[in-house]
């Protein structure tokens, strides 16, 4: 819906400025200025209450610039203001800030069995010193490895000693950035307990509302397991429905996301969407009677919050449930309301609650495709006029696809780094199956139990899901199914941004200059592809990657690479740590060789302990050279001390001559600690990738 002036959407652009505001407190967390800012506002609100007070007597109407200059300043700053003062580093209180032995925390979220892991976040409540308690704040990633730790649940009170640390960075090049993430849900800290290192103290210490809103999605999800036989099938019944992803398997996961349908297992908007069609269809008759239209609202809008409930107040359920409870009563009490000022409002509430919403990755999805099925979507259907009644039908649900993937692509290539090539038609066909599931599965969950009836819901619902994953593993091997290694920076994300936004502007309002800043964007975006992919065919580096309790060294030469590394390409530290450094380089062959090969190449050449590299040389020393003495010095670029030989510095230095000496994940701490010491005294240039970034050198 595509507004015919900025007067329809008053709310859209406020945000704007608000928007701004929350950024720049994210991107500038000037701490001191808190204080400041807060008397900014206040005193910039008090200004435009007066003005409007004297409004007539200041001739202000020949001014208007003054009002919309101070509304658009009041909301920068408020945006501003919220942002640093939700960031728990900028409070005095904060538990780090403050001594102490123990830390009594209370568990504010639903617990994930991880393996032997159980991981969850915590508030912490109180700092502990000598027995006296301090009233503190903040956030704490907390893991555990003990069996009884399953026990533990949402509003627990634990006391645990004071032993955390600052989340790590990542170590290697183009891996996930979990300390940035975790931020984002302004989580800084974290703590690693084992069996009897903790203490329950209390239990159901949390929210009312919570906690019997996880206990019952837990019920539900056991519930499912009672007709269905398929675990994968109960798998995704339960996070396609509930929202409750802790069964799903990496398999599944990767067959939604290579064909585009990845937002099918996120209950969010379109799942809200789909109940409240069919709620609007059942409570239809109730249009007819006085007050009916009212009634009809309430009873949909408590509906789809009890829905919110058995979700577990999932953010994106409860995103979407602002969003369509703003439309419903928008559209009950009014005849003509834009969409998109809804959208604008549910945002505004939602970020003045949580201005770090912005960061979340499923905000920014599910608020653009919104957006772009508002905006684009009737610019893409008027493409085609279509006479036919279900053709027309057809196209309508593939210019949404089509709306939505635009959209969103810039930002899916940015956080995940591929484009499913037959999103088209994964989207049509997940169309009828998923509205199929989510009626079976809610009715399933709302009828009481009854043998045939229960049995007959449970068939139909498993069935359906495992049809509809069936057909998606199928497409996910079509040849050629997603673009894979899309690696883009934040300016070539803006410039695509730019590109759909002009391009689009440009069929619905026919501007010549649109069309050309659309093209003058592609032509820098097009320069600064090349210009990357020209570096890095041009490139050759060697980088010594910290892997935890592993080897990794990666010969880059243009796009090919040789990986030394004791891990196979399916283990998990490979897929995380290895695999993101050689898409980020567009790395399009790959030899693989484990510490014991040996292999002779064009570029590169490994003979027992002996590496040759371009013009650089490497040499790993291990357990079998602990002993072995030169009759003269063997020079090498890099040193590599592996797998922890019994060895001291001053050994190494009468045999081996080098310019640098590395330290890998694979030798203990107390060699690592002893080789660091030795190096320090003997003045040694040396690098140790224990907790420590890798290593990237340039071998042209």
């Amino acid at each position: 819906m595509m507004a015919a002036h900025k007067g329809e959407i008053p709310f859209a652009i406020l945000l704007l400025p608000f928007l701004a505001g929350i950024g720049f407190g994210i991107w500038f967390p000037v701490f001191s200025f808190t204080t400041f800012l807060s008397i900014a506002v206040v005193s910039l609100i008090v200004l435009f209450i007066s003005l409007n007070f004297f409004y007539k007597r200041l001739n202000l109407h020949k001014s208007k610039w003054v009002g919309g200059t101070l509304i658009y300043s009041i909301l920068f700053m408020l945006g501003w203001t919220i942002t640093l003062k939700y960031n728990e580093l900028n409070s005095k209180d904060l538990f780090s800030k403050k001594p102490a032995e123990y830390l009594l925390v209370k568990i504010n979220n639903e617990p994930k069995l991880s393996g032997e892991l159980l991981r969850f976040t915590a508030t912490v409540e109180y700092n502990v010193l000598n027995r006296k308690a301090t009233p503190t704040s903040g956030n704490l990633l907390i893991t555990i490895k003990d069996p009884a730790a399953k026990s533990l649940y949402y509003g627990n009170e634990l006391l645990i000693p004071a032993n955390y640390q600052p989340v790590d960075p990542p170590y290697n090049p183009g891996e996930f950035n979990y300390k940035h993430y975790l931020a984002n849900q302004n989580i800084h800290y974290q703590e690693f307990l084992s069996a009897h290192q903790y203490y329950e103290l209390a239990k159901n210490k949390g929210n009312g509302i919570i906690s019997y809103s996880l206990r019952l999605r837990q019920w539900l999800v056991e519930k499912y397991k009672r007709h269905m036989h398929s675990p994968e099938a109960v798998a995704v019944a339960s996070t396609l429905i509930l929202g409750y992803k802790a069964n799903l398997s990496n398999d599944v996961l990767q067959a939604y996301s290579k064909t585009g349908t990845i937002h099918v297992l996120s209950v969010s908007g379109a799942h809200v969407a789909i109940l409240f069609l069919l709620l609007d269809f059942m409570l239809g008759f109730l249009d007819r009677f006085l007050y009916g239209k009212t009634i009809k609202a309430v009873v949909v809008i408590l509906i789809i919050w009890y829905y919110s409930l058995l979700t577990g107040f999932s953010p994106a359920v409860c995103r979407a449930a602002v969003m369509i409870s703003m439309i419903i009563i928008g559209k009950t009490y009014s005849r003509y309301i834009n969409t998109l000022n809804i959208l604008a409002i549910s945002a505004f509430c939602l970020l003045l609650y949580d201005p770090y919403f912005i960061l979340d990755v499923g905000f920014q999805l599910s608020y653009l495709a919104v957006a772009g099925l508002i905006i684009f979507q009737p610019v893409v259907y008027k493409w085609v006029d279509i006479e036919n009644k279900w053709l027309d039908k057809l196209w309508a649900a593939i210019s949404v696809s089509i709306a939505a993937q635009v959209i969103t692509f810039p930002l899916s290539a940015f956080y995940f780094h591929q484009f499913p090539v037959y999103f088209l038609i994964s989207n049509l066909f997940i169309i009828v199956p998923s509205e199929i599931i989510m009626i079976a599965g809610l009715a399933y969950l709302v009828v009481p139990e009854v043998p045939f009836v229960s049995a007959a819901l449970g068939w139909v619902l498993e069935k359906s899901i495992l049809l509809m994953d069936k057909v998606l593993a199928a497409i996910e091997h079509f040849p050629y199914s997603s673009i894979n290694k899309i690696w883009i920076t934040p300016v070539e994300y803006l410039l695509l941004y730019i590109i759909i936004i002009a391009v689009f502007y440009f069929l619905y309002d026919r501007k010549i200059w649109l069309l050309q800043l659309s093209l003058v964007c592609t032509l820098l975006l097009v320069i600064s592809i090349s210009f990357k992919r020209w570096n890095n065919s041009q490139s050759d580096q060697i980088a010594f990657l910290s892997l935890r309790k592993h080897s990794g060294i990666v010969f880059k030469k243009g796009n090919e690479a040789v990986v030394l590394t004791d891990l196979r390409d399916t283990d998990k530290t490979y897929r995380y740590s290895v695999q993101p450094y050689l898409d980020s380089c567009q790395i399009n062959s790959v030899r693989q060789i484990s510490p014991e090969q040996n292999i002779r190449l064009s570029f590169f050449l490994k003979e027992n302990h002996y590496i040759q590299f371009q013009n650089k040389q490497v040499l790993i020393f291990n357990k079998d050279l602990s002993g072995t003495k030169l009759s003269q010095k063997l020079n090498t670029d890099y040193l590599c001390i592996s797998g922890g030989p019994d060895i001291n510095l001053d050994f190494v230095s009468k045999n081996y001559s080098y310019r640098l000496l590395v330290i890998d994940n694979t030798n203990s701490n107390y060699l690592i600690n002893k080789l660091q010491n030795q190096a320090q005294t003997q003045h040694i240039n040396y690098h140790t990738l224990l907790r420590n970034k890798s290593m990237v050198v340039s071998s042209n």
